[in-house]
């Protein structure tokens, strides 16, 4: 019962709807058949499957609203789920940002699931860990990775008419190899919704030859250097911009995107003009749900065009109280970049560092978005457009704001975290100090 189809799961929330009594009721029902394998020092730890459904109701009796969740469906326990939120909402107090629940809505295709993803089993995962554990035994490397698997669906209702419903499946991989003696390390990490387009040994691979290369690391001075940043070394930086372009926090004074004697910096260039980045549900290579957890139709939003500020994401209360339109926060990202691939990237830089990862990053200046991170499995020195020899990680001080206005070039995109983010070579990225970790 886990996964249900979309007649399935209509049916259980419309009966919930049925017992409502309150002014509006709402009610969300998620399930997944999750699996995984977890593997370290080249011998599988732990593997196993989990199955949940999931059903949570909210009430509300004018502004006072609460919400209960349930995991049994039968008539009974529905009726009682109900019961037990309009309770809650009765004692809770008025909710002063409250707003009504949405109305019937069109909703975008998005395909998401694929059959080849739902159908893993044990012998899979299994096959996924050999394919990192047995080279490495080969070539005397020691590797830890993870794999999960997820056959999932998301569905809502409410009072009014709105219904939603949403089948996905998705893989998430990483591996970290290193060397026995812990002088070098790599890192792959790979997530799709089609498991057919998964290598697990070409991506195991890449990490083994990150491994071998990163032995025996020099130690370069502190400074501003070129560099080119793999996605896995941007995507966070990036993630962390995204989560910042809420609009009511930028109106109120509390971001970057704040102009100083009050309102935002909507329409104003903020970065280079190669800088493209927009959210769309339907996009292929990263499929996402075509609604929000409100209920809101997701479309294609531009965030920044050409380096402009476009669009920001804001709830509903604050459109109303500032009579703008309602922009859902966005469940995916993609930043365009060029046709060069990541290697072509290094070969036309003269002299830099190559960042596989970045990781740890935390907040030094919310009002500039100024963060400090460490690189991590696999930093090299570059000159003459070669891999001249690894180096000692280091802690950086930057901003993406900052990173995103001293673009060099732009690669081709590839999907990382459920992004496509591009390969990008970046001048005067801010390094403060040496890292003896690996």
């Amino acid at each position: 019962m886990t996964i249900l189809s979309k007649s399935e799961a209509k049916a259980i929330l419309d009966k919930a709807l049925g017992f409502s009594k309150a002014d509006a009721c709402e009610v969300s029902l998620e399930g997944a058949a999750t699996g995984n394998i977890r593997y370290a020092r080249n011998t599988v730890s732990t593997a196993g499957s989990v199955t949940d459904l999931e059903l949570v109701v909210q009430s509300n009796f004018g502004k006072k609203m609460a919400t209960a969740t349930i995991n049994e469906f039968d008539d009974q326990s529905l009726e009682k789920v109900v019961r037990r939120s309009e309770e809650l909402a009765q004692l809770a107090p008025e909710n002063p940002e409250f707003v009504e629940v949405l109305g019937p809505q069109e909703y975008l295709e998005s395909k998401g699931f694929f059959d080849s993803t739902a159908k893993i089993d044990p012998e899979f995962r299994a096959a996924v860990a050999a394919s990192s554990i047995g080279p490495c035994r080969e070539k005397k490397l020691v590797a830890a990775g993870y794999l999960e698997d997820s056959n999932a669906f998301q569905a809502m209702a409410n009072s009014k008419g709105l219904f939603a419903y949403y089948p996905y499946t998705e893989i998430e991989f990483s591996v970290t190899v290193r060397t026995e003696d812990g002088t070098g390390s790599g890192y792959v990490t790979r997530d799709y919704n089609d498991v057919s387009q998964f290598d697990a040994a070409r991506s195991s691979a890449i990490a083994m030859d990150k491994a071998l290369r990163s032995r025996e690391a020099r130690a370069i001075e502190p400074g501003k250097y070129t560099v080119v940043l793999e996605p896995a070394a941007s995507v966070g930086l990036l993630r962390n911009m995204m989560f910042n372009f809420d609009r009511r926090q930028a109106d109120e004074g509390r971001s970057f995107l704040s102009k100083q004697g009050g309102g935002n910096k909507l329409g104003e260039k903020i970065v280079d003009e190669r800088v493209t980045l927009y959210s769309d549900p339907t996009v292929a290579e990263i499929p996402a749900a075509p609604w929000a957890d409100d209920g809101r139709r997701r479309e294609q939003v531009k965030w920044i065009e050409k380096g402009v500020v476009k669009n920001m994401y804001c709830s509903r209360f604050w459109a109303r109280e500032k009579e703008v339109e309602s922009v859902p926060f966005p469940a995916n990202g993609v930043m365009e970049g060029g046709e060069a691939t990541l290697d072509e990237l290094v070969a036309n830089t003269q002299r830099g560092v190559l960042v596989t990862r970045t990781w740890y990053i935390r907040t030094v200046d919310p009002q500039t978005l100024l963060y400090t991170g460490l690189t991590r499995d696999g930093t090299f020195f570059i000159e003459d457009g070669k891999i001249a020899f690894p180096i000692k990680n280091m802690r950086f001080n930057e901003s993406p704001v900052i990173m995103l206005n001293n673009i060099e070039s732009l690669g081709r995109p590839v999907r990382i975290n459920g992004n496509l983010i591009p390969p990008m070579v970046i001048r005067d990225f801010t390094f403060s100090s040496l890292s003896d970790a690996v």
